[in-house]
């Protein structure tokens, strides 16, 4: 079935954030396939909750309950965004979990479960749904990161490692999709959710809602946005550029304990400055400068 409005994918849209980003993009017009997992117990289904809350508003929506480290729920989304509207225009891989553990109380199971839910859940969505819109040379796509992601937080260390992973697999999409048309972004948003109610230091600041942070995920997956490979830190309506950052190179004066030692230090205290497109590229610098 044809449809004229653009269509999103949207997963772990069945509270907090992603019903936020859910309703926010129906109210404009968008078209929202919601996912969100089942729950034994709930009288209804998160996912249909927002998807009756965006109808009754006049909106477009249906609702999907894989789990996001199923591998086949991404080829499942895509599918059924198809179904019901014909197209595909962006995505949002918002579905995850936190964690409230130092890593020395933690076991490999723990570990596999924070990884593969937030990391491998955003790759298994991608995977599918990325070749599909690298393939019609459009779309927008929108992975969720975390300020733990870019610096890290005690208490939390396999969310934080997949976080960064997240940035990782973020940048090498934008590179991949870039030439394209399919612009890939991250967003580290700070809200008041289910989630954060334990790990979020700022859960008890007033504001910092979820609504405050959908129309700039909206921005990022709009078609005249072309950033692409950024990550935005954004909250109760401010947002900030991360980026990772290099040191300009130096060379070190013979490789005894002692002349190595003082190189370290060395640029232990420089600035970090410069900027790099990609591994290839920062590799290129390095070996070029500081000799």
């Amino acid at each position: 079935m044809a449809d004229a409005r653009r269509v999103a994918i949207i997963s772990g849209a069945g509270k907090g954030l992603g019903r936020a980003y859910a309703r926010h993009l129906a109210a404009q017009g968008m078209a929202v396939v919601v996912n969100n997992r089942r729950r034994d117990g709930d009288d209804e289904p998160s996912a249909d909750a927002v998807v009756r809350e965006i109808r009754a508003a006049g909106g477009a929506a249906v609702a999907h309950y894989g789990a996001a480290e199923d591998p086949g729920t991404g080829e499942s989304l895509l599918q059924l965004a198809l179904d019901s509207y014909g197209r595909l225009d962006a995505v949002i891989a918002n579905a995850g979990i936190s964690e409230a553990a130092t890593f020395h109380r933690q076991d490999a199971a723990d570990i596999a479960h924070n990884i593969t839910i937030n990391l491998l859940g955003t790759a298994y969505l991608l995977l599918p749904t990325f070749r599909h819109l690298y393939q019609q040379r459009a779309g927008r796509v929108l992975v969720s990161t975390s300020a733990a992601g870019l610096y890290g937080e005690h208490g939390l260390p396999a969310y934080s490692a997949s976080k960064a992973g997240i940035i990782g697999l973020m940048r090498s999409l934008a590179l991949e999709g870039g030439p394209h048309g399919v612009f890939v972004n991250a967003i580290a948003p700070f809200a008041r959710t289910q989630m954060t109610a334990e790990t979020l230091e700022a859960a008890s600041i007033p504001g910092l809602a979820p609504e405050a942070v959908a129309p700039i995920a909206a921005q990022l997956i709009a078609p005249d946005c072309e950033l692409n490979g950024e990550v935005i830190i954004a909250a109760d309506g401010r947002i900030a550029r991360a980026a990772v950052m290099c040191s300009a190179p130096r060379g070190i004066d013979g490789l005894e304990p002692k002349q190595v030692g003082r190189a370290l230090a060395a640029i232990a205290a420089a600035p970090a400055q410069a900027e790099h497109h990609g591994a290839v590229a920062m590799f290129r610098t390095f070996m070029a400068d500081g000799r």
